[in-house]
């Protein structure tokens, strides 16, 4: 038998590449409300902020889970969905440590707080993420999004957005410690954003 052969319209391809789209997309999207989801859990935990260095186990290490700072947050929430910031910002930054921000006059790395530090967390999304626009639009923070914040004094912070609006319906809020624990809060807009990222998906 003679083997039979389909030509395909560039036509029919465009449709069959357009159809198979949304799958690829809708996979992205439950990623992000998985971990919007995943970090609104943390808020029903006790949790009181405290920024001492702890040595802690590697890879998966965590200081103890009554404590944490805002870093923790993104690092907790991230790990219930399997991806150990720890690690993998420790491995970045052993083999590009140049690259990352010398604040704190390190000269290798350090897999007890590397993670741990704002600034390192956003070299890390600019690196492997995807970075998003910073505006005063609410629409473009999305649920599983990370904004990055100057407080006073030059101190950095970080968030999760949230899949839950404020009570006027304009934005989402924002999960974070920012010395209350880990909360859920209407605060987008409270400190100056220097960060905005999507990382995972």
């Amino acid at each position: 038998m003679m083997p039979r052969y389909y030509i395909f319209s560039p036509f029919l391809i465009g449709i069959l590449i357009f159809s198979l789209l949304p799958l690829g997309l809708n996979s992205q999207s439950v990623f992000f409300k998985s971990l919007a989801d995943s970090a609104l859990t943390l808020t029903k935990q006790n949790v009181k902020y405290n920024p001492n260095y702890f040595s802690i186990t590697y890879p998966n290490g965590d200081v103890p889970a009554n404590i944490g700072v805002c870093t923790d947050v993104v690092i907790r929430a991230y790990r219930k969905l399997g991806i150990d910031l720890q690690k993998e910002i420790h491995e970045d930054m052993k083999t590009h440590f140049e690259k990352y921000p010398n604040i704190w006059g390190l000269t290798k790395t350090d897999r007890n707080i590397d993670h741990r530090r704002v600034p390192n967390q956003m070299k890390f999304f600019e690196r492997h993420g995807e970075v998003l626009e910073i505006s005063n639009n609410p629409d473009i923070y999305l649920p599983g999004n990370i904004v990055c914040w100057n407080l006073s004094g030059g101190q950095t912070h970080i968030g999760i957005v949230s899949n839950i609006r404020s009570n006027d319906g304009k934005r989402y809020l924002i999960i974070h410690n920012i010395g209350a624990g880990q909360v859920l809060e209407d605060c987008l807009f409270d400190f100056k954003i220097i960060g905005h990222y999507r990382y995972g998906g």
